[in-house]
């Protein structure tokens, strides 16, 4: 067991050791705490004068007081560390007071995490401690023992409805004895009630049951149930017409008859203490024979978000990452199954693609975001990669149209299209598409800037969203119409001083019925959920794991997701032996293809190796591991884990080391194997569009013909510029689930300069012949016949 840090200021203990300190110098006459008090005022570090003493004098003189507690609060005022004051106890000669600082025999220091989860899931509850003796393990439910449950770790795999319940784990060392905090086990059954198979959940709160609209007849009850998973175990507040309902803090709401005014609309928030879900408002209707409104709904939702930022010939971008992370919660949180991806290269970016649309079928609701470089020539938006050249052509990049007239083959149910990037013209690219798109009335796009304009980021220390999504995450859960959402995001964006003409969202639409992100989901007969198992597969953490070494040490490895392509590894000291002084686990030995830099792992904070978003809800006292780019592992994910330690007989400056290899498989996206060849057969490359790798390729210009571009732009200005594209824009850092505080803006100012030189490689505004062709094939798209 490790003391006290001696640098730890002693304002910072515990009120209850501090309360246990006091007692034992107040009840001391000859080493208490007048004593004390002339051992410190002797100390120049610590300045405690006699006005200090006969302050602390006067708290005998109140009910309860303690002149002792005083005296501490003023050394801590006066920046008294720990290791000061057990310096002064052992001059003092109070064994008692001392005995408080000393570790005690046993200590629980990690606790079991209440959860929710589902039938058929593995339940994993934890509690580890630390003590001076070997160490036993009794878990109990409620009051009755658990069978075969003296492990720290509880497992009971699969678990089942009859598993639901309170779990306590007490732990003996010696004579010692402490019990765990309780843990209570939600088991949610949703089998019969939706007929779909879960199998990727991660820990998040996701809601996975939905409220239904009911009529109650007169002198009836209806029942109204939501649930959800999620570690903290999620907690309930039912409305009624937005109105908290006393005593609806369970998962299941009686309406009855009874109940005054039983019409109305319901909904269910639930919260975990990190996140928050609203379900779908539901509608009760009272009386016999009225209609119960009918509800549109997906046979499932998928979506593909895409950031790309770290460019090989253009400039870097910083928004995409903060963007693409804040999509990917709210969405999770409308039930939707999302793959976040950064940083991808063409024949990535191609087979993302590929996967994405192995997911659609009919009734689907498939959304595609988009952040990064791109441009839009004759009405069809272009994404660039990473690794496009400078300049970019067609062939390069993927042409949007040619995704949507792919999905319109799967006949969704909705097809949405959020594109955060420039809409310039590219003039290195000559190329005409002509992507015929059948007439259906789903199709929704959500453009961050209008034609021919550019989209910003905002320049910060921090890291902060681009303007499309920073005004998009505020409404992204409204239960709405798409288009409406999407208006009421324009209409925010149209009130934001720093982007008043210069970015306005676009809407075009052609949808023709009342389809929401928030609707529920019914899956179909016609559903194959082959591809969507695997799909999900990609997205599952490997389990976090204990190490045993021979030294008698256990390390605690764990694992988080920030991307879908973005793996976290931290390492924890669970155990140690009394008798080593020193000892600190570190992992090593990653595979060449992840171009992992030794320098920026194994840190002690997650900042510090790039763990920006995911920072706040990683466990503390660990060392950080962020492997990015898992989309090129080709084989499984093998480690080294490295223990160095030192024995207090021994040299500390001759550690002695001990490893393990781990292998974990491929964790997340690699599971996809995105870094292949594409497929000759493959759809995104046989269509005859010109964006297909398999035309011709076009050749990059000499070195005097080269462009440099900007934020979200194309690169049609000149490599000479001192400026990007950007808003001069000073914010503090967003939460990494999407802050709830306000943004403040100061010193608002437009970093854009116009080029001098007016050629063909700069943007000019688009001719009139362009318009007509543009104009064209919108119309196209607005339900009129090909």
């Amino acid at each position: 067991m490790e003391s006290l840090d001696r640098s730890m200021r002693i304002s910072s203990l515990k009120e209850s050791l501090v309360k246990k300190l006091s007692d034992a110098l107040d009840k001391s006459t000859d080493k208490g705490w007048r004593k004390l008090g002339t051992i410190v005022s002797n100390d120049r570090r610590v300045k405690i004068s006699s006005n200090d003493m006969e302050m602390c004098s006067l708290k005998v003189l109140e009910l309860e007081g303690s002149p002792s507690h005083m005296l501490l609060r003023l050394m801590g005022e006066r920046g008294c560390t720990t290791g000061h004051l057990i310096d002064y106890l052992k001059t003092l000669g109070n064994t008692e007071a001392l005995q408080c600082l000393q570790p005690p025999a046993l200590q629980i220091v990690i606790q079991p995490q209440s959860v929710a989860l589902l039938c058929g899931y593995n339940l994993h509850l934890s509690c580890h401690a630390v003590g001076q003796s070997p160490l036993q393990y009794q878990w109990f439910k409620s009051k009755e023992e658990v069978p075969n449950g003296i492990s720290p770790n509880l497992v009971i795999s699969p678990v089942q409805l009859k598993d639901a319940g309170f779990y306590i784990c007490r732990v003996n060392s010696g004579d010692a004895f402490e019990f765990s905090h309780w843990a209570e086990v939600d088991v949610l059954n949703i089998s019969t009630l939706s007929g779909k198979s879960y199998p990727y959940l991660d820990g998040q709160l996701k809601l996975l049951i939905q409220p239904q609209s009911r009529r109650v007849d007169f002198g009836e009850n209806v029942l109204l149930e939501c649930g959800a998973v999620g570690r903290p175990i999620p907690q309930y507040q039912w409305h009624k017409n937005a109105v908290p309902i006393p005593n609806g803090t369970k998962r299941k709401l009686v309406v009855s008859h009874g109940m005054q005014d039983t019409y109305g609309r319901y909904h269910c928030v639930i919260s975990n203490g990190a996140d928050i879900i609203c379900t779908n408002e539901v509608e009760v209707v009272t009386g016999p024979g009225l209609p119960v409104p009918e509800q549109l709904h997906a046979t499932d939702k998928v979506a593909l978000l895409i950031g790309n930022l770290s460019y090989q010939n253009h400039v870097q971008l910083k928004a995409p990452m903060v963007d693409v992370y804040d999509l990917t919660n709210l969405l999770r949180q409308l039930n939707f199954k999302v793959v976040s991806l950064l940083d991808l290269t063409e024949s990535e970016m191609r087979n993302a693609v590929e996967e994405f649309l192995l997911l659609l079928h009919k009734g689907v609701y498939g959304l595609l975001y988009y952040a990064g470089h791109g441009y839009e020539n004759y009405g069809n938006s272009f994404m660039v990669p990473v690794d496009a050249p400078n300049p970019y052509r067609s062939a390069n990049c993927l042409c949007v149209q040619s995704i949507l007239r792919l999905m319109q083959e799967k006949e969704t149910g909705l097809n949405v299209f959020l594109l955060d990037m420039c809409r310039k013209r590219n003039f290195h690219c000559k190329s005409t598409p002509n992507i015929v798109l059948r007439v259906t009335a789903n199709i929704v796009f959500g453009y961050a800037t209008c034609q021919d304009a550019e989209a910003f980021e905002l320049s910060s220390t921090g890291f902060i969203n681009g303007v499309f999504v920073k005004f998009l995450k505020k409404r992204l859960l409204d239960d709405e119409k798409i288009t409406v959402m999407l208006d009421r995001v324009a209409e925010d964006m149209g009130h934001f001083d720093a982007t008043k003409g210069k970015q306005a969202l676009e809407i075009r639409s052609s949808l023709s019925e009342r389809r929401a992100l928030t609707d529920v989901i019914l899956p179909g007969d016609s559903e194959d959920q082959t591809h969507s198992r695997q799909w999900a597969k990609a997205h599952e953490l490997p389990e976090s794991m204990c190490l045993d070494f021979d030294c008698g040490a256990q390390i605690k490895l764990g694992f988080a997701a920030e991307f879908s392509n973005v793996l976290i590894i931290y390492t924890h000291i669970v155990k140690k032996p009394t008798d080593m002084s020193f000892c600190q686990a570190h992992v090593t030995d990653f595979s060449k293809e992840l171009d992992v830099d030794p320098k920026e792992i194994n840190r002690e904070t997650p900042e510090e190796t790039g763990i920006y978003l995911l920072s706040s809800s990683l466990p503390q006292h660990c060392l950080y591991t962020r492997i990015s780019s898992l989309q090129k592992l080709r084989g499984e994910l093998v480690f080294t884990v490295c223990l160095q330690g030192s024995f207090t007989d021994m040299d500390d400056d001759h550690p002695v080391h001990w490893t393990k290899t781990v292998n974990i498989g491929k964790p997340l996206i690699a599971r996809l194997a995105l870094h292949r060849a594409m497929r000759r057969n493959s759809c995104l490359q046989t269509c005859p569009i010109p964006h297909s790798p398999s035309c011709s390729p076009c050749h990059s210009p000499t070195p005097e013909h080269h462009l440099h571009q900007g934020g979200y732009h194309n690169p049609d200005y000149q490599s000479d510029f001192s400026h990007n594209n950007y808003l001069d824009v000073f914010e503090p850092m967003q939460g990494a689930v999407g802050g709830r505080g306000e943004s403040y803006y100061d010193n608002l100012n437009l970093c854009h300069h116009e080029p001098d030189d007016c050629g063909p490689s700069n943007p000019i505004e688009a001719s009139d012949d362009i318009d007509e062709l543009q104009t064209a094939f919108i119309n196209s798209l607005q339900l009129q016949s090909q």
